[in-house]
This record gives structure tokens, C-alpha cells and sequence, in this order.
């Protein structure tokens, strides 16, 4: 059956889509032949809204980031957009070049002017090249200081989103000092005299997120996910077959809720029924409601305690026996 009411289906969303195309064809034989049937819609669109209910609440660790990678997820530029008033894009890293894998400027949101840093994806084949897929360069974790430090000479709160399969791998980006930029952000984000949250909107994957993932609250979106490795690059090693990820995935504990559980996030946000990309709009608001809650929390507390507590947040992650 062809699927229309999206353009990407995965595989456990197949029986509720295929059940929405049934009755969008009822909807127009009933219009073009002049027949009710309004009375089997009704009743088709109980059973579609049933069994949507039963698929999404009870999605497994793998399915979950399979939606993390949706390619019609909300990006970026997407929730910029979307909760903001204004953004002033700024470039390049002062040292090498603009990377455009990772975007960063000024916004208004709401009562707060405030720094907003992130990766952003491409849609198609010409974007993602664009933005190298959202792997940052060191450039581009170098542009990411840049800005963040200047929001902090200007007092500006910090928001970044998260949202990367890793860093760039490559051999000019080792070359040019992948690590020692990531491990330079870590150092001066944990001392930066101004509220920061981190919100891993989708991927969340080794240093290339912790790079930016650096603050006083994280925010985890509901099917986001959020890792050392992908549970295919685990897998591929532990078992040498990439086939073996959905078992990974359940071992390794990737999803919003684990990393909610285990503290090493603050706060699961809320994701429309279905997963971001269904309504972006809702998915966006409940985004901005919930940064904003928390600015007006973190705006209260004087520099040198927001540092401290910082600090002590990030030593009290994990657990370890001697």
C-alpha cells in the first residue's frame, strides 16, 4: 500500500500510517462519489487514534533512535526559528574558516536577549554536504567559544542545542586539533559566568556533543538519544556486525529516560504523539517553555555560585567503586 501521509515511514509506524491512508481514501471516494461514510471514518479514525496511542507509548530503546533520526525531525535553524523573535547569525572562528556544520548567533527570546549555539543538519543531499552532516570541525567548536564567550562578556544567557552523530573524524580536523578544541570548550563552558542550557534535540553522540554539551541544566528531548557511541559503531565492535544495534541500543541505555534516570540529564521534554517531526510547532513550543523556565530560574543566582554549582554538577555524574 503506498504510504501518503509521509514522506518517511518507519517500520513500527507502518500499521497506523497505512490505516490514516485508508481513511484519507475513504475521505475522497466518499467526496468524489457522493456516498456517507462517515459513520466507517469515524470509526477508522478511533481505531487510527488507538492504536497510535499503543505504538508510541510503548516504543523500544531502538525505536526511539531510529525517530532521533528522522530526516523530517526538527533541526536547529528549525527551533531558532521557531522560538525566537530574532537571530543575528555570526561566522567563522577567527583562526581557519566558518564551519557551517555548527550555527551560532544572538536571539531574542521572549524577555531574554541570549546566545543560542548549535548543530544543524541538511535536509537533502546538497545540505547535509553543506553541513557535513552536523560533524563539526575544530573550527567549528573554535567558532562555538567564540560567540559563547562573547555572550559572556555581555552578560547574555547560553543556549545550545545538540544535535550531531559526532564529531568530524577526519585527518585535517585531527590535524587542525579536533581534541584539544573540544577539550578547550569543556574547560571554559564549565567557567562561564553566565546561565547555560544544553538541549539535545535529536542526537547527542560522543565529544562532538559534549563539545557544545557543557551547562547548568540539560534538557533531553523525548526521542532524542544520547551516547559515547551509536548503537550500530557499538555494536560493530562488540559483536563485528552492525546488525546487532537494537540489541546494543537496549544494553547501552540511550534514550531520554535513562539519561534522566542515571542524572545526567535534568529534564525529559515533552515531544508531540508520534515524535518532533509530526508538529514541529508543538514540538518547538514545548522547547521554549521549557528554556524559558529554566532561565528564569538560573538568572536569579549570582555568577560565582552558578560556576560552583556548575562544577559540582558534572563531578557528581557517574558512578565507580575502588
Amino acid at each position: 500500500m503506498a504510504l501518503k501521509t509521509h514522506k518517511f515511514v518507519l517500520d513500527f509506524e507502518k500499521p497506523v500510517v497505512e490505516l490514516e491512508d485508508k481513511i484519507i481514501e475513504m475521505r475522497e471516494y466518499a467526496q468524489s462519489a457522493g456516498v456517507e461514510l462517515e459513520d466507517d471514518i469515524k470509526r477508522l479514525e478511533k481505531k487510527a487514534g488507538l492504536l497510535r496511542k499503543q505504538i508510541y507509548s510503548n516504543l523500544n530503546r531502538w525505536q526511539r533512535y531510529q525517530l532521533a533520526k528522522h530526516p523530517l525531525r526538527p533541526y536547529t535553524l528549525d527551533y531558532i526559528s521557531a522560538t525566537t523573535s530574532y537571530f543575528e547569525e555570526m561566522h567563522g572562528d577567527r583562526f581557519f574558516a566558518d564551519d557551517k556544520a555548527i550555527v551560532a548567533g544572538f536571539a531574542q527570546m521572549e524577555e531574554f536577549s541570549l546566545v543560542i549555539v548549535g548543530q544543524q543538519k541538511g535536509r537533502d543531499t546538497k545540505q547535509k554536504l553543506h553541513r557535513n552532516f552536523a560533524m563539526a570541525n575544530p573550527e567549528g567548536y573554535r567558532k562555538a567559544m567564540r560567540i559563547m564567550e562573547l555572550a559572556a562578556k555581555f552578560h547574555k544567557p547560553i543556549v545550545t542545542l545538540i544535535d550531531t552523530p559526532g564529531a568530524y573524524p577526519g585527518i585535517g580536523a585531527e590535524e587542525r586539533g579536533q581534541a584539544q578544541a573540544i577539550a578547550h570548550n569543556l574547560f571554559q563552558m564549565s567557567h562561564l559566568p553566565v546561565p547555560i542550557i544544553n538541549v539535545i534535540i535529536g542526537e547527542g553522540a560522543s565529544g562532538g556533543a559534549l563539545g557544545i554539551g557543557v551547562g547548568d541544566r540539560i534538557l533531553m528531548m523525548e526521542n532524542a538519544w544520547y551516547s559515547v557511541i551509536s548503537p550500530e559503531g557499538c555494536a560493530a565492535i562488540l559483536w563485528k556486525d552492525a546488525a546487532f544495534a537494537p540489541q546494543a541500543a537496549e544494553a547501552m541505555k540511550i534514550t531520554a529516560k535513562d539519561a534522566k534516570d542515571l542524572g545526567v540529564v535534568d529534564e525529559v521534554i515533552k515531544e508531540p504523539e508520534g515524535g518532533a517531526h509530526l508538529d514541529i510547532a508543538e514540538a518547538a513550543g514545548y522547547v521554549k517553555e521549557s528554556i524559558l523556565r529554566h532561565l528564569r530560574e538560573l538568572i536569579k543566582i549570582p555568577a560565582d555560585e552558578l560556576i560552583d554549582q556548575r562544577i559540582e554538577k558534572f563531578s557528581k555524574m557517574g558512578e565507580w567503586k575502588e
